[in-house]
């Protein structure tokens, strides 16, 4: 029998093998290859390749991951790219051999009916690549090609207008879904992809009430289960979003009551849990709420977002303090999800930023969210800026603890002093080895684990509770260290920035020195050499003097003034401003910001308390009569018309200086002694002075120039910009003063930018000095220096990923200063002549050069060159509060900053400033 079956079936296997062959390897238009082609390409090609990409999303289910604090993404995609960059995509065996078996059909295939399906794989399987150019061009192609298959072309423009939407082209992918729209009108079925894809495009526009009647009409025709319960769970998570509590309860019932995955089932329960809660109006009770999740095993990865949701609740019933408990919770017990941990940091921060008014607390948080945030989550930017503008908060409210620090230890006997500095600067330390009351062995303070453990201890058994666990505990030092830092173990650990008189209490205790404390360090000969030399320098330098401690003080009062500045004008927050303006006065009843922090009181109390706001006025009117304050209080238009008569001021400048530039120097000594009597206060009367003096150099002999440099610093000894550079005049003729008598006119060598008083030659290129701060508060830098090398890390600092830039942070050995001004019809001929003068009177050593560069819509003066960043600080410090008497334009047309010789030359265009302006905030 075995042998007669395989005689007859021989020849009939021959026979079909020939025709497979032929059917294979044909490719003529004839009716029996056309049909084998069909064959061949329906069942070895297009089914096998939809096998293929079916269990590629399959396996997509089971690895994405999915944000449950935002609305979810219809599909499994990735977020559509913000800032596009091109990157050849990875191998992709499956994906591959989707594209291979497209290219065989449309290449061997090409009389098959299944085209316009080679062309739909080959784009699917780019886009699921990430190559979505490439997709949308092969979707291009097949809805062009074979519009009149209405379903390929409504299929193809769905597809392409999720590869434009990936691309962030939404304008052109609305275009799309709009078109894709009107011809599906005559579609009878496959509505509900082509449906959901422009209920994603109106999320994305938050239309949210469009999204809903397109999810509901799509989920009517899905045929995919999964993909219909995840459609399910957005509608509950839009209509919640709308308010539409009733119909968002029953939508997360459904989910939860589906075959939904595990975690979507869970959030289904989560917010069912809390729109109940919502619906009845009941007041939360936190334990029977919790009840009954909790209790569950399979919830012990999620106990931190129950805890979140908790926190979400007490917070819409306005009860904050409650809610920052339970958000606090949701930091403790988390356990993987590091998207749960940022939001519950961002709470967290936002609670003590807006409700709570804890600004360095919520700096704090700020910068846990940001490290740990994703990039692309919604405001993520403005949460960067935020903790960037609360670092200047924290910076002084450490300035204010150092000197009270210093101040502290200066007023200790003798004797005592070296004890607690030796205290103070005390190398960092750890926990000595001790067991605690579970039995468990102690572990190093400095590492010691973020809270990323169940906090009840009970509920750890075997080596799934953390302290059980050797690499749990490895990891977790690793991952403390990389976040913290080196941290104490003390109260209050995270919280770096401290008030001063908690930083007191700790050093006046005993310092860094405590029970059960040891050294961690077997410090070398050569490093306790270098802690006893600290040791020396920090003694040397405490406020022990009376100059010592009238600098001292002069930090402390500023960082006060301009903490309650900052909270008045940046924050908006009155009564925190007016909190530290009250403390300022009370600790320094007379300090030099008295007039300022008056005009401020009053007006931060005016409305408000009308008795305290006229009690401040009237100390304005009295105590300082003549101030721009007091001016103001009686004349509300004196600040609009001071800032009109300034104006008036510079252009008459401007218009002396052109007379001097054009060698009119009989008009400038007239112009000059015009302004000069016009407006004698005027803060350029100094540079209407030398211009007049430089112009009698000019035509008269030295006596006579002598003169008029010996009124200058007479009339005008505090001016920072001309009496510097006078007196350096004055020396230089001192100098050479019979040279000078000799000469029919003192001044006979002539440059409109650089007026000289001998022949000089021309500078040599030679390598930039270092700058020396030229500020008398900076007279006891070398103590605030050594203050900064003992401080606690700020390890509020986090280095977070900075979106790609065209700027580096690469150290330079050339930096400049610039200042843009952003009017390309200025001219700046007085403004550089100022700030050579500047440059000229208080740095005479340092070769400084300024020039111009002229782009399309703005004017760049630079400075050159300062051989580092540090130098180019201490000049900016030191010109910027002259920069309103040097810049002969509005103050609103210029801003300054400091850029390295390599990120100077990438400065193009305005665009570029503005981008190189938040680059340089965000880095430096």
């Amino acid at each position: 029998m075995k042998k007669y079956t395989d005689k007859t079936l021989s020849p009939f296997l021959f026979i079909f093998s020939l025709f497979l062959i032929y059917g294979c390897v044909a490719n003529k238009d004839t009716t029996v290859d056309r049909k084998m082609q069909n064959l061949t390409a329906r069942y070895n090609y297009i089914y096998n390749s939809n096998v293929i990409l079916t269990e590629y999303n399959e396996g997509l289910l089971q690895t994405y991951s999915d944000n449950y604090e935002r609305i979810l993404p219809v599909y499994l995609d990735p977020e559509p790219q913000v800032i596009l960059t091109l990157t050849p995509s990875a191998a992709n065996k499956p994906l591959d051999e989707v594209i291979f078996k497209g290219q065989t059909i449309i290449n061997d295939k090409s009389f098959s009916n299944y085209i316009d399906d080679a062309y739909m794989l080959l784009g699917r399987a780019n886009y699921l690549k990430g190559n979505y150019f490439i997709a949308s061009e092969y979707f291009d192609y097949t809805a062009k090609t074979y519009n009149s298959d209405l379903k390929t072309f409504i299929m193809a423009m769905n597809w392409k207008a999720r590869s434009q939407m990936e691309l962030n082209n939404m304008v052109y992918a609305d275009k799309i879904l709009d078109t894709m729209l009107r011809s599906a009108d005559e579609l009878k079925k496959d509505l509900a992809m082509p449906l959901a894809t422009t209920a994603q495009m109106r999320i994305y526009q938050k239309r949210y009430k469009e999204a809903i009647l397109l999810l509901e009409t799509a989920i009517r025709n899905a045929d995919e289960k999964q993909l219909r319960i995840r459609w399910q769970y957005i509608l509950a998570q839009l209509q919640e979003k709308e308010n539409d509590l009733q119909n968002a309860f029953i939508n997360y019932t459904k989910v939860e009551n589906s075959n939904a995955p595990f975690e979507m089932y869970f959030h289904s329960n989560l917010q069912r849990i809390k729109l109940k809660a919502l619906i009845s109006g009941y007041k939360i009770n936190e334990d029977k709420a919790l009840l009954t999740l909790l209790k569950d095993d399979k919830n012990f990865d999620y106990t931190d977002q129950i805890y979140y949701q908790v926190g979400e609740l007490f917070s819409k019933e306005g009860n904050y303090i409650k809610a920052e408990d339970n958000y606090q919770k949701s930091v403790q017990r988390n356990t993987k999800n590091q998207n749960q941990k940022a939001l519950s940091y961002l709470k967290i921060a936002d609670l003590n930023f807006k409700v709570f008014r804890n600004y360095i607390k919520a700096k704090v948080y700020y910068d846990s969210t940001v490290m740990i945030l994703p990039k692309n989550f919604p405001d993520y930017d403005n949460i960067v800026k935020k903790a960037n503008n609360l670092q200047y908060l924290s910076d002084r409210y450490t300035i204010i603890s150092s000197e009270d620090t210093l101040q502290a230890i200066s007023k200790l006997p003798i004797n005592e002093q070296e004890a607690k500095v030796k205290a103070y600067l005390r190398p960092k330390v750890e926990v000595s080895n001790i067991l605690n009351s579970t039995g468990n062995q102690s572990l190093n303070d400095a590492s010691f684990p973020n809270q990323t453990l169940n906090a009840n201890p009970a509920s750890g058994v075997g080596n799934t509770f953390y302290f059980n666990n050797n690499a749990a505990i490895s990891n977790g030092f690793a991952d403390f260290k990389k976040r913290w830092g080196n941290r104490q173990l003390e109260d209050n650990w995270r919280q770096s920035i401290r008030s001063s008189a908690q930083e007191n209490n700790q050093i006046l205790a005993g310092g860094n020195v405590a029970n059960g404390f040891g050294n961690v360090n077997n410090t070398d000969s050569a490093t306790a050499l270098d802690q006893t030399s600290l040791e020396k320098r920090f003694i040397a330098n405490l406020p022990v003097t009376t100059d010592l401690l009238a600098i001292s003080n002069q930090k402390i009062v500023d960082a006060y003034f301009e903490i309650a500045s900052f909270y008045q004008q940046e924050l908006n927050d009155k009564d925190e401003a007016n909190k530290v303006y009250l403390e300022l006065l009370r600790r320094f009843p007379e300090n030099n910001h008295l007039v300022a922090i008056y005009y401020s009181l009053y007006l931060n109390y005016k409305g408000i308390e009308e008795g305290k706001s006229n009690e401040y006025r009237q100390l304005v009117l009295t105590k300082f009569p003549e101030s721009n304050f007091a001016k103001t209080i009686l004349d509300p238009s004196y600040s609009a018309k001071q800032d009109e008569l300034e104006n008036v001021i510079n252009a008459n400048y401007n218009r002396t200086f052109d007379a001097y530039a054009k060698k009119d120097y009989g008009d400038v000594v007239k112009q000059a002694d015009e302004n000069i009597k016009t407006y004698p206060a005027n803060d350029l009367a100094p540079q209407y002075a030398y211009l007049k003096a430089i112009a009698v150099g000019r035509t008269s002999k030295i006596d006579a120039l002598l003169t008029e440099f010996n009124l200058i610093t007479t009339l005008y000894p505090n001016d920072l910009i001309i009496v510097p550079l006078v007196k350096d005049h004055l020396k230089y003729i001192q100098a050479n003063l019979e040279e000078f008598k000799q000469r029919p006119i003192a001044l006979i060598d002539f440059d409109s930018n650089e007026p000289r008083f001998v022949n000089q030659a021309k500078p040599e290129d030679v390598k930039p000095k270092p700058i020396e701060n030229i500020n008398a508060a900076d007279v006891n830098k070398s103590a605030e220096a050594i203050i900064k090398q003992v401080e606690k890390p700020k390890d509020n600092k986090i280095e977070t990923e900075k979106p790609a830039s065209i700027f580096s942070t690469a150290t330079s050995n050339t930096y400049y200063y610039v200042i843009d001004v952003a009017d390309a019809s200025l001219t700046l001929s007085s403004s550089r002549f100022g700030i050579g003068q500047f440059n000229r009177g208080n740095y005479p050593d340092n070769d400084l050069a300024h020039k111009l560069v002229e782009l399309d819509d703005d004017q760049l003066i630079y400075v050159t060159s300062f051989v580092d960043l540090e130098d180019a600080k201490i000049y900016e410090e030191s010109i910027k509060g002259q920069l309103k008497n040097i810049m002969k334009v509005p103050v609103t047309k210029y801003k300054s900053f400091i850029i390295s010789k390599e990120n100077f030359e990438k400065l193009s265009d305005r665009n570029r400033i503005s981008e190189y302006l938040e680059f340089y905030k965000n880095n430096y």
